[in-house]
């Protein structure tokens, strides 16, 4: 059994993305994020035919980057400070998500030193890729962060 998401990383709804940790071992984790038709971002992308904004769908891949780096660096709940984003590169999109679909995130560890966690992330829908990307990670204590500075 793993720790309550909350518990590794400080993001909260209505910015919380991922929903579970489904599987970790020392070079990946997986998680699980069901997509609620009862979302806000919904009613205006796109009216009628709404789709899971692509940022939205990056951004539940970089959570969960974020809670492999707080049970790496850590390896327990609660330590690790706010995760920030530092880099993200080839992204690709394959198909939308749409309200209501599941979809898992892995991320796989390329490098991690001190100060930065390298990985690769894939986002799947059942048996379709959703997206991959390539980005990188790093931490920070609270109290370094400065105004206008954003945690992912």
């Amino acid at each position: 059994m793993f720790p309550a998401v909350t518990d590794l990383i400080p993001h909260r709804p209505p910015f919380l993305f991922v929903d579970e940790i489904v599987s970790a071992d020392a070079m990946t984790l997986v998680a699980r994020r069901t997509w609620r038709t009862d979302e806000d971002f919904y009613m205006g992308h796109y009216p009628g035919a709404p789709i899971t904004p692509g940022v939205l769908l990056c951004e539940s891949i970089l959570q969960t980057g974020a809670l492999f780096l707080a049970l790496s660096r850590t390896g327990q709940p609660g330590g690790g400070g706010l995760p920030i984003v530092a880099k993200l590169t080839e992204v690709r999109f394959r198909r939308p998500v749409r309200p209501g679909e599941t979809t898992l995130m892995q991320v796989k560890r390329k490098e991690i030193t001190a100060s930065f966690g390298l990985m690769s992330g894939t986002m799947t829908c059942g048996d379709a890729r959703v997206l991959n990307m390539e980005f990188t990670v790093t931490t920070r204590e609270s109290s370094a962060i400065g105004a206008g500075a954003a945690a992912p």
